[in-house]
């Protein structure tokens, strides 16, 4: 059966005990229906925290504790498998004894508590600094299990001789809730995903051409780029030896070195631990070509998929015509066996170009990539990264959300990451998993069989033209005025999350430089702890009432009422409206802002969120915002008055915290820690924040 859902959770928090609850849940299912994957320790962009060596330790941990919960799993078998009658192919391996199947468990739960042993071994002496070579190894490969067919394999043995022997209810009990968990997480627990963004891909290329005395690689153009890498992949000449990038530190830069040992750490990967190596900043077909260069370079006997993550909007638009000709270089499809992952970004894409414009290019970029892909015969699977908020590509009503998107771009293969809050919120706990899963199973199912209508000329148009208007009302702001980001910096506490332990990675990717440098998770919390939720609704309203107050007016309340993907989009815009308090950013600005022009600006912002709001309620043609969602209604109704004061403390932290002397120490921890305290509990009132 083709895996239909391939669930993506990235943060740490939460991680090991939603995966140990989804271990459970997953039994319900099919297996290989859903599968997980995780980036956690795996994404270096811009984290100098992640070290090859972190990324071993992970795998290596990954291994034990997926070793140990099988064991007990089959030590739990073993204990209900007391019959005396076998099949003979059983027989044949355990030879004339009193009780066939324990006796053939019990070598097998060795063999995992070994596995377990062998690589907590290897984990406390990578810790300790030293060697992860064979030599060192206490227990052999041979007496372990590596992959999880071996296991799997030994498993069905047990299952056939139960069925043919008339004990088939014993075979599908727990035996085939094995079966579903060791499909679903394997002997690694969860694979895991390398991520890098591509400038540091061509620094490393860079510095290769020009120790091989070639020129400088970062100042080829992409011709003379594509033609090298084609030449290099089809050789069998090796660009570098191990380790030779030691070998002339005036050529090798620190993070091409780095750089260089990430190839290195996974070419020691046994099969399955790791997944995908996502590009990040991905504009061009060498950037893709380059990533797999370097691994096989690197010795890599099975190449990790390649997954460009397409992000900004020029990125976006030019997607197409990337791909189009990375798939015209015969010998990269000669290596990809006809399949491409293709990672799009909600998040920095909605940050470039604001929450309307970002949501219509990924739309017409994924229907773009179906085309190249059906040209160059590719099965191509797309991997959407949105986060949890709304002006992350977040939607609530996951149903909803999946049938939002293009005919023909899913078909029953969907991954997605679940980031942030939404781990525990839709996984935490079992009885919320399964639902999660059930509705996940549902919408993929309906969005393959469930006819819905393809935009028709004149609504693309249409979106054309609000894209722009939004866009430029957007960057206007955002980009352009030089008032925007002083303001942003005081009205909110982006410099202060970037100081307390609460984020994944660095706040920004690089030390310097304004909002376009700065992530789009904190550049979409901060703004949602003032309760102003900017980056989901700007630039909207000037197009909604533009073209209301136009000829397209009426086209465009035909396109709310009969278009579902446009009509899920303009319903979330409204709910983050229904979310946003104006008044608690106002009193953000009393105390926070006190350039005048920054204040001004934040009294013009909040003045094009009342014409949004007055806007999207012209076109849903509600009276008041979310009228429909009693839900949401009641529980801003309930939640909103403890928001309100745990605002009002964190407005009056932050100010305390900016005029505190940089001596007084235990002042500042006391505020750190009560601002602390104040956004988690605005984060958890408001939800979708992450």
């Amino acid at each position: 059966m083709k895996r239909c859902v391939e669930l993506y959770p990235f943060d740490t928090s939460f991680f090991l005990f939603v995966t140990i609850t989804l271990i459970y849940c997953l039994s319900l299912y099919i297996y290989e229906f859903f599968c997980l994957a995780t980036y956690t320790s795996g994404d270096r962009d811009g984290n100098p925290n992640v070290t090859p060596n972190v990324t071993r330790e992970v795998c290596l941990a990954n291994r034990a504790k997926a070793a140990r919960l099988f064991a007990a799993d089959l030590k739990s078998v073993k204990s209900k498998l007391s019959f005396t009658n076998c099949s003979d192919e059983l027989r044949e391996k355990v030879g004339d004894v009193r009780e066939p199947y324990r006796v053939f468990l019990q070598p097998m739960i060795d063999r995992l508590e070994n596995t377990a042993i062998w690589a907590q071994d290897k984990l406390d002496r990578l810790e300790a600094g030293g060697s992860l070579d064979g030599a060192g190894d206490s227990i052999s490969t041979d007496d372990i299990y590596l992959y999880k067919k071996e296991l799997m394999d030994d498993l069905m043995l047990v299952h056939t001789s139960l069925c043919g022997t008339g004990n088939a209810i014993s075979a599908d009990g727990i035996l085939t809730d094995i079966f579903r968990n060791v499909s679903a997480f394997g002997l690694t627990l969860v694979p895991l995903d390398v991520r890098q963004e591509s400038d540091r891909h061509e620094e490393a290329l860079d510095c290769i051409t020009r120790h091989l005395g070639l020129g400088s690689y970062a100042q080829w153009d992409e011709d003379t780029r594509l033609s090298w890498l084609q030449q290099e992949l089809t050789s069998k000449r090796p660009l570098l030896r191990p380790g030779e990038w030691h070998d002339a530190p005036d050529i090798f830069t620190p993070t091409a070195i780095d750089t260089f040992e990430t190839f290195q750490m996974i070419e020691e990967q046994y099969e399955e631990s790791l997944g995908a190596y996502v590009i990040s900043q991905c504009t061009s077909a060498s950037d893709i070509m380059a990533v797999l260069l370097l691994q096989l370079d690197a010795g890599v006997r099975k190449p990790l998929r390649v997954a460009p993550l397409f992000e900004t909007l020029e990125d976006l638009n030019g997607a197409a015509a990337t791909m189009d000709r990375l798939f015209s270089v015969s010998a990269y499809k000669g290596i990809i066996g006809g399949k491409q992952e293709v990672m799009i970004g909600y998040s920095d894409s909605a940050k470039d170009a604001g929450r309307l414009a970002a949501s219509w290019a990924q739309y017409e970029t994924q229907e773009a990539l179906v085309e190249v892909a059906k040209k160059h015969g590719i099965d191509m699977t797309f991997f959407h990264g949105k986060g949890g908020t709304v002006g992350r590509g977040g939607n609530p009503a996951t149903f909803n959300a999946i049938l939002a998107h293009a005919p023909n771009t899913i078909n029953s293969q969907f991954r997605v990451t679940e980031q942030g809050e939404m781990i525990n919120q839709n996984f935490g706990f079992g009885d919320r998993a399964e639902r999660t899963m059930n509705i996940f199973t549902a919408a993929v199912l309906s969005e393959r069989h469930v006819p819905r209508p393809t935009p028709t000329p004149e609504w693309r148009e249409m979106m054309k033209k609000i894209s722009d208007i939004s866009c430029a009302a957007y960057r206007g702001i955002v980009r352009e005025d030089e008032r925007f980001v002083p303001y942003f910096r005081s009205a909110t506490p982006e410099l202060e999350l970037s100081e307390l332990n609460i984020g994944s990675r660095p706040a920004k990717r690089k030390a310097t430089g304004g909002v376009e440098s700065l992530r789009a998770i904190p550049w979409n919390f901060s703004w949602t702890q003032t309760r102003l939720n900017l980056p989901t609704w700007l630039g909207v309203g000037d197009a909604i009432s533009q073209i209301l107050a136009s000829s397209d007016g009426d086209t465009l309340r035909q396109m709310y009422k009969e278009w579902g993907s446009f009509a899920t989009t303009i319903d979330l815009v409204e709910m983050v409206l229904a979310k946003s308090e104006p008044s608690i950013a106002a009193h953000y600005d009393h105390k926070l802002v006190h350039d005048d022009k920054a204040k001004d600006l934040g009294q013009h912002v909040r003045k094009i969120h009342s014409e949004t709001e007055a806007a999207v309620l012209d076109l849903t043609g509600h009276s008041e915002l979310s009228e429909d969602n009693v839900v949401l209604r009641r529980a801003l109704q309930v939640r909103n008055p403890y928001c309100d004061c745990l605002n009002i403390l964190q407005a009056e932290t932050l100010q305390r915290l900016r005029s505190c002397d940089e001596g007084n120490e235990e002042e500042q921890k006391l505020l750190k820690d009560t601002l602390l305290t104040t956004i988690t509990g605005v984060a958890n009132g408001m939800g979708n924040t992450g």
